[in-house]
């Protein structure tokens, strides 16, 4: 026997598609931990049962008429209330949108829907997703599975602690500096980045467009590569997507490694650290060399001007979208909030267009310093243990923002890159998480999830469950 909620994505929809559970069984067992479990992991906005419920009746006539069924036919999933669904609630984790219903839908819920995935709840987030520890002066502080007391990352981060408690198989979340790999490092799950513009953005709350990247978190690279395979692709409504490939991403996902150089970059990204987090990061380099990589070290180049660089176009571009509200309802900000994106209201357009402007020639420097005659970078996404949420929001002002930095000190920069990234789980230090980031070229995600792949079937760390929470579910033989 064994719990419904164990499975992971691909294997429940296996699971559902042969017909030995029910999708009615395994959105009943979702709800009941989201409504639940997730509700003591504050990681729950809003449920929709009577909707779910539904889809879950209908998705399983379908199997029993022998109709053909789509690669997530029946397989009940939650995101990050970032994501317009037309008719429905989406409030970005803000009081600014607070009873905003959607006149659309986003095109990556429209892509799972295809799919027949059922979209059962919305989760928290950070609001307006500006955040990297899960922040939310409206909603509280989401918990992490790990540790209640522990940040579980964000800015997705209810996608990150739902999927790590094991209360749905996948969710959508969103990066912009790091907002998917903060949270699938400190709850020890796989989230990935994609190269800006190969998922749409449209019908997203958006935080910095030029950044800004959609994206899945799950349990492991294979059921990564089935959301990708769903979501990924140009959309007419985004132009940023015009020439995003498609691909079926579990395709060659099974390969070994020969042939494959991994770069490691000592400076900047393991300058400083703790040293049990900094063992962990290297000892996961042995599970690569066993599936036949080559391992070498690389220089960088100098990140404070990446950085620089990132930090006007976010705060610009997030300042453009939230202008009017921060003149207008600037009590309506959490102050942690409105802090980070009213410096993008002194920058001159000179200095914006400048980091426009820039970002092709450092990325391409980047790409021949750091990843110069490798395939893949591997760095860390955290060289610090997860830190609690008292020292991210209370105490000294300096000693709250030198903490939030030292979370975005390995993600930023690879945001303002453009490149795709995936975050995976490697060990634990203090008895939470630790995780390492693969950083590819541009669309070179297949490379990245089969690396990760090859890892991920040579170690046990991303299958590890949190024994903090727990939920009953009906099982099934």
């Amino acid at each position: 026997m064994s719990d419904i909620l164990d499975l992971d994505l691909v294997d429940l929809a296996d699971a559902i598609a042969e017909g030995s559970i029910t999708s009615e069984a395994a959105t009943d067992a979702a709800l009941t931990a989201l409504d639940t479990v997730g509700r003591r992991l504050n990681a729950v906005v809003r449920l929709s049962p009577e909707r779910a419920r539904q889809q879950a009746r209908d998705a399983d006539r379908r199997r029993a008429s022998g109709a053909k069924l789509a690669p997530l036919a029946g397989v009940p999933l939650a995101h990050k209330d970032l994501f317009f669904r037309a008719g429905a609630l989406s409030e970005a984790g803000s009081k600014i949108l607070s009873g905003h219903l959607a006149a659309e839908t986003a095109a990556v819920l429209e892509r799972l829907d295809e799919a027949g995935a059922l979209d059962i709840g919305a989760l928290h987030l950070a609001e307006f997703a500006l955040s990297p520890t899960g922040f939310n002066g409206h909603l509280g502080h989401a918990r992490n599975p790990w540790s209640l007391d522990h940040c579980p990352g964000g800015s997705s981060s209810g996608s990150a602690a739902v999927v790590a408690a094991r209360l749905v198989p996948a969710a959508l979340g969103s990066d912009t500096g790091g907002s998917i790999r903060h949270p699938a490092a400190m709850c020890g799950i796989t989230g990935l980045k994609p190269t800006h513009g190969l998922v749409p953005l449209h019908g997203t709350v958006p935080l910095a467009p030029s950044l800004d990247c959609v994206g899945p978190l799950a349990r492991s690279a294979r059921d990564v590569a089935r959301m990708m395979t769903v979501i990924a692709g140009s959309d007419p409504r985004d132009g940023a997507t015009a020439g995003a490939p498609y691909r079926d991403f579990e395709t060659g996902l099974a390969r070994d490694l020969r042939g494959l150089t991994i770069a490691v970059p000592r400076a900047y990204y393991r300058e400083v650290g703790d040293a049990q987090v900094l063992a962990a990061i290297e000892t996961s380099l042995d599970a690569f060399r066993d599936a036949g990589a080559s391992i070498i070290e690389t220089p960088v180049p100098d990140m404070a001007v990446v950085n620089a660089m990132f930090h006007v176009l976010m705060t610009v571009e997030a300042a453009t979208y939230h202008r009017r509200w921060l003149s207008e309802r600037p009590q309506d900000y959490a102050d942690q909030v409105r802090s980070r994106i009213e410096p993008g209201l002194l920058y001159p357009a000179t200095r914006y267009a400048e980091a426009l402007m820039l970002r092709g020639t450092i990325a391409r420097e980047w790409l021949a310093t750091t990843m110069s005659n490798a395939d893949l970078v591997h760095v860390p996404v955290l060289r610090h243990t997860v830190p609690s949420i008292a020292e991210t929001t209370t105490g000294d002002p300096s000693d709250v923002a030198n903490a939030i930095g030292r979370v975005t000190h390995c993600t930023r920069g690879l945001s303002y890159l453009g490149l795709p990234v995936i975050a995976v789980p490697c060990g634990f230090a203090a008895d939470l998480p630790v995780a390492f980031q693969l950083v590819g070229r541009p669309f070179t995600e297949p490379t990245l999830l089969r690396a990760a792949h090859a890892f991920q079937t040579r170690t046990e760390w991303h299958a590890r469950k949190p024994g903090l929470v727990s939920v009953t579910a009906p099982a099934f033989s």
